[in-house]
């Protein structure tokens, strides 16, 4: 063997046995940099809303992302992003995590990687005070119903597939979607429970409209760039720990959201 070759097989031994091969992780990037970048739907209430007036935030993934970052000894810097615009997002690392209750579907998980859930919700819809056609869920359904859900959504393709009577209305933004019922444009929009709490909430002219029985449950997660084993891990191990040491139960109690927070 040559010995040019010898040193510099030697070489790239040594550079293997010192970890300068490793892949470079997000748990390398934020120790450096000390910021953890999260990606938040900053209108989700309950889960990651930023006040209208106050602009501050707040919500059961603020609280963890807080302590995350915490943990991690970073500084959050909290990323707006949305439903459409999730995978771009996360995979273009616009953000090291996206914290905002995110559905897990098998489109995303095409896409994204998961944590394991810490939430979870039925499908639940929307209608205005003064409507008349809708009265129950069993309504919904039904020919010259038209039912309105935001792009990208986990409703979007969940009622494509449900609907065969109504009329699905897909906007671009949940935004648009409560006010084409609220102008009496559309019947209902389809939403899930934090989402149905902030429309009573803030609102005085929407109703909710439960399911009779199950309808569709949804996991919700984390999500964060595929390949990066040792941030998933790290992840992972954090939200274990919240939900054994109590912090996921207590967040989800100060926000409301106790009837679908995953401690197991």
């Amino acid at each position: 063997m040559p010995k040019a070759f010898r040193q510099l097989l030697a070489g790239l031994l040594c550079l293997a046995a010192t970890g300068a091969f490793a892949q470079n992780s997000t748990v390398d990037r934020i120790e450096a940099d000390k910021t953890l970048r999260v990606c938040i739907w900053p209108d989700y209430y309950g889960i990651s809303y930023r006040d209208p007036k106050t602009r501050q935030l707040s919500g059961i993934d603020i609280d963890m992302a807080r302590a995350l970052g915490r943990e991690l000894g970073a500084t959050v810097e909290f990323v707006d992003s949305s439903f459409a615009r999730l995978i771009d997002d996360v995979t273009q690392a616009r953000c090291d995590i996206a914290m905002f209750a995110i559905g897990i579907t098998p489109l995303r998980q095409e896409k994204l990687r998961f944590t394991q859930p810490h939430l979870a919700s039925d499908v639940y819809a929307i209608t205005s005070k003064s409507n008349r056609r809708i009265r129950s869920w069993a309504d919904i359904d039904k020919p010259g119903s038209i039912v309105a859900v935001a792009k990208g959504t986990l409703h979007e393709p969940l009622m494509k597939d449900k609907l065969r009577l109504a009329t699905l209305k897909v906007l671009d933004t949940p935004h648009a979607r409560e006010q084409e019922v609220e102008s009496g444009r559309a019947d209902v929009f389809m939403t899930d429970f934090p989402f149905s709490l902030r429309m009573l909430r803030t609102t005085d002219w929407a109703r909710l409209v439960k399911p009779d029985g199950l309808y569709h449950i949804t996991p919700y997660a984390w999500a964060m760039r595929p390949g990066d084993d040792r941030w998933h891990a790290r992840v992972e191990r954090f939200l274990a720990e919240e939900k054994r040491n109590g912090q996921l139960k207590a967040a989800a109690e100060r926000h409301g959201l106790s009837p679908i927070v995953l401690l197991d």
